[in-house]
Order: structure tokens, then sequence, then C-alpha cells
């Protein structure tokens, strides 16, 4: 089956799960609530080559769930994420197998694909509604590129729930991550018998892992061409993760080999002669770089966002941290929220919200500057007085600064805006209670993957 057939299919299941019409709960696999690219693309291959055949002693239907709480899928999920749409459609349409799957890469042709195949939180929650479901709906699923429930049971940690689905709950019945442990997964002996538990930190991309754990249990054995649209798919995310194989300290025999094995599934296919890979990258690179170009300030916030709760260890006082990426440099964003006062306004209301109620915001940035080279930025903010929070940002600095190759900031990029001024960066950089530092980060294989746990250790150390 194509990988568009089976999309529609698994959105066909889960209706019918919904109306009671299955004998038991199909496996979600669901990515990490910032669903970037390769969260999204985790979860939709790895539904594809599991479906029906795990786990082994009884097979059951596996439907990737999009972790978008407020994003139906359709034109505002291309608006949002038109990287995964570039990578969708160049995974499908060179050649398509089908004359009813062409598709263009366009906000109205590519928006009704998503609305028809993609199924994000938002969908399941309107489904719910829609199907008069009243009773809590109980699920099996599979979590990839992340390994701890953002709202996990107080009873079972092998239980949890979504942000925006408050109808269902989900059982854990597997998990692959690159991410550090949380220690929050049920044990593997307790899995049913082939379903995956592998929490390894190291490769650039969780697609990396998705493969290798589907190779080594030979679920790649699809047809030529059709296995081929998934390969590509798989691909796309481990090629824009690790900056096509270059990005100094991400990359790892994981992602080299997970690479080679996909780019023989595509010559299989006969595709190679149609297909070039380094076109291929560039034209999801691009769509990813100017993914931001049509976003509002809170939408760049929200794009790509996470968050953790850590609890001191001397205080008892908790701190919620919030962490952000971007592919623009600072100043764009700056410069798109109309200056840096507005800019720290904007920010400040996005974190004091009460979906997001943060002590501290970290805005990560990393895009392309001069001469083609890959740069990172570090902001922290500190958005209320509380003293556990300060302290804690204050350890991570003095702790992190050196390993992180934390520098006074300076314009990187190349963009044709304005830099920022003394007085500008003297907004930015503020004293406590409200602290506040930007930073150039010159360790740039630092990502929020090694970020967020050196913050979050200084917080709970303390």
């Amino acid at each position: 089956m194509t990988l568009l057939q089976f999309l529609r299919q698994a959105r066909q299941v889960h209706l019918q799960f919904l109306s009671g019409t299955l004998p038991e709960s199909p496996i979600y696999v669901i990515g990490n609530p910032s669903a970037d690219l390769d969260s999204i693309v985790s979860a939709i291959v790895y539904s594809y080559c599991a479906n029906n055949r795990l786990p082994r002693k009884s097979p059951r239907p596996h439907i990737p769930l999009l972790n978008l709480p407020n994003i139906p899928a359709g034109t505002e999920l291309y608006r949002l994420r038109p990287e995964f749409a570039a990578s969708l459609w160049s995974s499908t349409n060179f050649p398509p197998l089908a004359d009813d799957e062409k598709f263009d890469n366009t906000l109205q042709s590519a928006g009704n694909v998503l609305g028809e195949h993609v199924m994000t939180v938002a969908d399941f929650a309107q489904s719910l509604e829609r199907l008069r479901v009243l009773k809590q709906i109980i699920a099996e699923a599979t979590l990839v590129d992340w390994n701890a429930w953002s709202s996990p049971s107080r009873s079972d940690k092998t239980f949890g729930s979504l942000t925006g689905l408050s109808g269902a709950s989900f059982r854990a019945v597997g998990c692959i991550d690159h991410h550090v442990d949380e220690k929050a997964m049920p044990s593997s002996d307790i899995l049913p018998e082939g379903q995956p538990m592998i929490i390894q930190p190291g490769p650039g991309s969780c697609a990396s892992l998705v493969t290798k754990q589907l190779q080594e249990q030979n679920l790649w054995d699809a047809a030529p061409a059709e296995i081929a649209q998934v390969a590509k798919l798989a691909l796309s995310a481990i090629l824009i993760d690790t900056s096509n194989l270059t990005a100094e300290g991400k990359v790892t025999d994981v992602d080299r080999m997970a690479v080679e094995f996909l780019q023989s599934r595509i010559k299989e296919a006969g595709g190679q002669d149609r297909w070039e890979v380094e076109e291929f990258y560039t034209s999801i690179l691009h769509a990813k770089q100017h993914s931001l170009d049509l976003l509002t300030l809170d939408e760049i916030l929200d794009r790509d966002y996470k968050d953790w709760t850590e609890t001191s260890q001397s205080s008892g006082k908790t701190v919620k941290l919030g962490f952000c990426s971007a592919v623009k440099p600072i100043r764009w964003i700056v410069q798109k929220a109309g200056g840096p006062e507005k800019c720290l306004h904007a920010v400040r209301s996005f974190a004091a919200s009460a979906e997001k109620d943060l002590d501290v915001l970290v805005i990560m940035t990393a895009f392309t500057g001069k001469n083609d080279k890959f740069c990172r930025e570090l902001f922290v903010n500190v958005i209320r007085d509380n003293e556990a929070a300060i302290n804690g940002v204050k350890r991570f600095v003095e702790q992190a600064s050196d390993q992180l190759g934390l520098v006074k900031w300076s314009p990187l990029d190349g963009e044709d805006i304005p830099t920022l001024t003394a007085d500008s960066l003297s907004q930015l950089n503020m004293e406590p209670p409200l602290w506040g530092q930007l930073w150039v980060q010159t360790n740039v294989a630092g990502s929020r993957k090694q970020v967020a746990p050196l913050l979050r250790a200084a917080v709970a150390k303390l």
C-alpha cells in the first residue's frame, strides 16, 4: 500500500475505534509536543511499517497521531509545518504511484491532502465531539521522540494523557527516543512481544533509531516502490536534523547507517535516477528556513516548544521551564515583534499565559549565518520573581557556559535588517528579579537535547 493509502486507512480505523466497532484498541504512535519534522516523520514511518505486524502475538493497526492540540490537519498544518508538507510531497510525488495521489506543494492542494490523510490531537478531540463519545477513551500508544508523558497518571506512570485531549488516556506499550531518559516508561519486560523500549541519547535524529529498529525486526519489506516513499520520508527527517550528515557533534554511526540503508531502499525501487538526494534535502531545508515568515510571534514561540517542571531540592519550590526553538536569528525575531521592548512584552505574555504559566523561558535559535556557517544563539529570560528560578538560572550559567561556549552576543546572520543597538541589548540583558541574558552559543552541537537537561539539573539540584 502506498504511503497516502496507509494514512487514509489509519484515519478510517481511528473512527471505527471511536465508534466501538473494533474489538480492541489500535496502537497510536505519538510524537513529542513540539511536533517538529523528526517527531512527525518518526510517528508516520513507524506506524506504516508496524501496522498489523506488531505486537508479534497479537498484531494491531497503528495510527500516527501528531501531537498538536490546537492545529487541525489541513491548510493550518501546512502553514505552520511547511517543511513536513514539502517532505510528504517530495516523498510521494517522484513519481506518484497513482494519478489520484498527485498533489501540488501549495497551501490549498497540499493542505487538502493533509486534511484527508493526517490526524492531529485537535482532530482526535473533534472526532470525540462529533461522534458524541461521552465515555473516557482508553487506548494504547507507542511514544517516539520523547519518553515521558506531559500529563502522566498519578497512580501508574504507564498511563498518560495529552494536552488538548481530556477525553482520552493512553497506556504506553512502547517507546523509541533519542533524548535523555526521564525514567518514566514501563519496564521492557512487561511489554507485549516485539514492542520496542529504546531510549538511546546520541543519534541526531529519532528517525534514525526508528529506521534501525524496524530494520532489525525485518519490517522494511513492503513492495519496493511503496517502501521507497516511506524511506524518503524517513530520510527527510534524518537529513534535516543532521544538516545532511554534516552537523558537528550530532551525527553518529546510527544516523549514517540509517541514511545508507534508506538510500539503498530507494535505489531498489529504481527511483535513484529520477530523484536526487541533494535536491530533496535542499527543498525541505528551504521550506524549514522560511517556515516562520507567515507566523505571528506567538506562533513562532509555540511552533517548536517543550516545557518541564523541576523542584528545588533545598527549598522545595517548583520552577516551570519552557524552551522555544526557532530557525531564525534573534534580531529577526526582535524585528518581527517591532523592536526589543515589544519583543520582551510578547515573550513575557506568551510565557505568563494560563496555558504556559512559566517561570523561565528559553529561546534557542539555530540558523545558517554568514558564509553558510551554522550558528546558535541562546536567550534566557526569568519571567517572574521566583528566587529558585533566578538562582537556578545563575547556577546554569556558572556550570554550563564553558560547555556550551556562551560568549557575548554579536550578529552572526546575513539578514538585511538593523542590528541590535547597545540600548536594545540592555533591554534584553536584564538584572534580577526579571533576569535575562542573550548569548552567542559557540558550541553549535548543543541543541535543546543538551541544553534543557543542563538547566533542569541546575534548578533541581539547588
